[in-house]
């Protein structure tokens, strides 16, 4: 992986003309990046030091930004203000796939140098604040799926298309193939060439479990570094596949006869030097009595925040019984019908949540994990024993919850999310999701023309 970028390596860079243009961006909502293209010379006299205004409306508009009601934070009679966008350093990086770009992240502030507590950096970074009080270091790690088509955006977004039936890359599933994916390899290389090349290191890219579909992991980092990551990576391979004249989905469900895509969320803590795994006895040789209380806080607290894990009308869809992708809030050693899979020992032993699809937004996933977990320490709670045998059969489990609207009502009710998150954030992201599902519920689907158009 290339060195960091620093301020005064960029400079040097501006100076040489190998920089032209700097990427100044904060992660929405979704999990996408906003932001503006700053030249050079700009960010040099003004924004390294000042900062970026953005609109406020960025936090409460939908996906297609249209501006939606009913939100504190801004609204047509506040008259749609300003967010202020202080420069995080730490995340300055060349961006590889781009000609002479480099990229920085930036946190909101008000006017007044408040933070926006809606914010999904801001709430990640006050679950790490609660972690480091009592002396735990949290690591995360993404494992991403995603399907490769064949296809370009402009071809399948046409009036004819409508994204109705694309090509995968492939015609047939090609899980850990190695001759399948050597026909993607061109595109793929690119990928895990590039990402570690703008420090988003990659283990590795692999096949999965359903026709054109990858994934690709990133190694593991603390978890504001990793959720940061997370976004430039999925942005980043939209961007390189767009440059191929290929499409990339992370919709969780993108055909009901395919396997979903999934974020598996993996999760340890150290202590503050990085060195010991909080979640290891070294003498006992299995989980700690911390890991199994940060357990027992995800079995009990993980329903609840379940809409930061899956945040889209579509991510319900993905959650069905022998697709591996769990069913069941349960957990087991190394078995993929549970939510939670424990995987490794010693410093790589960890905690698998497999139900977050990929299009959760990597900072609202990695602060509910926390917020469930460090509650189940103060609680001192345990997870119990593991779970043996096939969990999408067992009735005796709870389930996850049933769709977005759900998700949203049990997050609302939460005294758990309340505390961790704040009851503007509770409110805000419980809106959100409510409008998310409205917009769904007034949408005539092809299903039901498909259905009803010549039968009703």
């Amino acid at each position: 992986m290339n060195e960091p970028l620093t301020i005064e390596s960029l400079r040097e860079r501006i100076a040489d003309r190998t920089i032209d243009t700097v990427l100044v961006a904060f992660p929405d909502q979704f999990g996408r990046l906003i932001g503006k293209r700053v030249t050079a010379s700009h960010f040099l006299e003004h924004v390294l030091a000042h900062g970026i205004h953005l609109c406020d409306y960025l936090l409460s508009a939908d996906l297609e930004m249209n501006p939606l009601p009913g939100f504190e934070m801004s609204s047509w009679d506040k008259g749609y203000g300003d967010f202020h966008g202080v420069l995080d350093h730490n995340t300055l990086r060349p961006i590889q796939w781009l000609d002479g770009t480099a990229l920085v992240l930036a946190d909101l502030f008000r006017e007044n140098g408040e933070p926006v507590a809606q914010s999904p950096r801001a709430i990640l970074k006050k679950q790490m604040e609660r972690a480091h009080h009592a002396g735990l270091f949290p690591m995360m790690g993404s494992e991403l799926e995603f399907y490769l088509f064949d296809e370009n955006i402009e071809e399948l977004e046409t009036n004819e298309r409508h994204f109705h039936e694309p090509t995968p890359t492939s015609n047939y599933i090609i899980d850990y193939h190695i001759l399948a994916t050597t026909r993607d390899e061109n595109v793929i290389r690119q990928i895990r060439n590039q990402m570690c090349e703008s420090r988003i290191p990659i283990e590795f890219s692999k096949g999965e479990w359903g026709k054109g579909q990858h994934e690709i992991n990133l190694a593991h980092a603390d978890a504001l570094e990793m959720a940061d990551r997370h976004v430039i990576y999925k942005n980043g391979v939209k961007e390189i596949a767009w440059k191929n004249s290929l499409t990339v989905t992370f919709m969780a469900k993108y055909d009901e006869r395919a396997a979903g895509s999934g974020f598996h969320l993996h999760t340890s803590v150290y202590d503050e030097k990085g060195e010991n795994n909080r979640f290891w006895d070294a003498q006992k040789k299995q989980g700690s009595t911390l890991f199994r209380q940060f357990l027992g806080g995800l079995l009990r607290y993980t329903a609840p925040c379940f809409l930061f894990f899956a945040p889209t009308v579509n991510s319900y869809k993905r959650f069905q019984e022998t697709s591996f992708a769990p069913t069941r809030i349960a957990w087991s050693e190394d078995n993929r019908t549970t939510g939670f899979r424990i995987i490794g020992q010693e410093g790589s032993f960890r905690i698998e949540n497999r139900m977050p699809g990929a299009d959760a937004n990597p900072y609202l996933a990695f602060a509910a994990t926390l917020a469930a977990g460090l509650v189940g320490i103060e609680e001192k709670l345990d997870c119990g024993e593991p779970y043996c045998g096939n969990a999408y059969l067992d009735n005796s489990l709870p389930q996850v919850p049933r769709d977005l609207l759900h998700a949203a009502e049990l997050f609302e009710q939460s005294e758990v999310a309340r505390n961790a998150f704040g009851e503007e954030v509770v409110r805000h992201y419980t809106r959100l999701a409510r409008m998310e599902q409205k917009a769904f519920n007034a949408v005539v689907t092809n299903w039901e023309r498909k259905r009803y158009f010549d039968q009703i």
